[in-house]
């Protein structure tokens, strides 16, 4: 099962990575300034991860691909690291629908 990691980065902020079963990250967030904050963006990626219309793919200038995971206002939850096809890529939008909605949360 997967779950969430708060972590503090040097500069205040706390961000949150999803972790598959296997312990790889498949979602990181954005900077928040708040804990608070930081548990809303999680509470946002378990609403919004079984809508396959939340999920913006992109294949970067290198010939990679990633995506990011967006919240009903549009809003960036969450990004995918890079991927070496789009077949990748469309298996970590699937790990993110699996893991998410019950992963668990934990500090860093």
């Amino acid at each position: 099962m997967g779950k969430f990691i708060i972590s503090t980065r040097k500069n205040g902020e706390f961000q949150f990575n999803l972790k598959a079963g296997n312990g790889q990250t498949i979602l990181a967030s954005e900077g928040y300034s708040t804990k608070a904050a930081c548990e809303n963006g999680i509470e946002s990626v378990r609403k919004n991860a079984s809508d396959d219309s939340k999920y913006e793919r992109k294949n970067s200038g290198n010939g990679k691909y990633h995506f990011n995971l967006k919240a009903g206002n549009g809003q960036i939850i969450g990004t995918s690291e890079m991927y070496e096809s789009s077949a990748g890529m469309e298996n970590g939008v699937e790990s993110i629908k699996k893991n998410a909605p019950d992963a668990s949360v934990e500090e860093e």
